[in-house]
């Protein structure tokens, strides 16, 4: 009854003077625009990409995994960003472990032989309780070896054999400090090396070159410190 009694109000006003009803609008219109605008204010997401503690770093979910990732480091833009992700792909100078610093390249500075590689790749990704690397190596990896082993400076290597699924690479093993690496041989280019490790819900795969195996002590180091360094606080 109040509603009506109120439209009948407001339409006799409006046929006495057109322009009466004007202001009963424009307060109504204010009023819900101050509605809205504490609404918005109130729901508007208060997080922030970057931790304001630590602006050099991205915290990053991985399967359910949290690591702190250097933004400069990531390689796709499409991942520079905090959250939960299921893939992240990550290059660092090495061996300073930095992030790499931007190469630019012109008509004056490429040359033509193949700039040789400075850079350690690092993907980190969901394993969705796929087989364990170490598992990989331990069970796997020996129905493909030959049978010969050769041993320089605490580094063991052998040959898969020809017509495997690894045929054409070797693995590199080592116990201290512990290695484990698959790497593809020198032809017809560098060969380069692949080597896996589980961080609870995610699994971490490096690649470098082969010839930095020459120095495997100080490869097995900063995969070790990198894995330290981009691991989150432990939940």
């Amino acid at each position: 009854m109040t509603l009506l009694s109120t439209a009948q109000h407001l339409a006799r006003d409006t046929r006495r003077n057109p322009r009466a009803h004007i202001l009963p609008i424009l307060i109504a219109a204010a009023l819900a625009g101050s509605a809205i605008a504490l609404v918005t204010y109130l729901l508007w997401p208060t997080w922030t990409t970057v931790p304001l503690s630590d602006p050099s770093r991205l915290p990053v979910s991985v399967g359910g995994t949290l690591f702190n990732v250097p933004p400069a480091a990531v390689r796709m833009k499409i991942q520079r960003h905090s959250g939960a992700q299921e893939r992240v792909d990550l290059s660092f100078a090495y061996p300073s472990l930095e992030p790499p610093a931007p190469k630019h390249v012109t008509a004056e500075t490429v040359e033509d032989k193949v700039q040789p590689i400075d850079r350690i790749f690092l993907s980190i990704a969901a394993h969705h309780d796929q087989l364990a690397p170490d598992t990989r190596v331990r069970t796997i990896y020996p129905r493909y070896l030959d049978q010969a082993a050769s041993t320089d400076d605490g580094l063991t290597v052998r040959a898969f054999r020809d017509g495997s699924p690894y045929g054409g690479e070797d693995l590199f093993t080592a116990t201290s400090p512990t290695l484990s690496a698959r790497c593809t041989r020198d032809a017809p280019t560098p060969g380069m090396c692949l080597s896996e490790r589980r961080i609870d819900g995610a699994d971490f795969t490096y690649r470098f070159p082969r010839s930095w195996l020459s120095q495997w002590r100080d490869v097995a180091g900063a995969m070790d410190r990198l894995t330290t360094q981009l691991r989150g606080p432990k939940g």
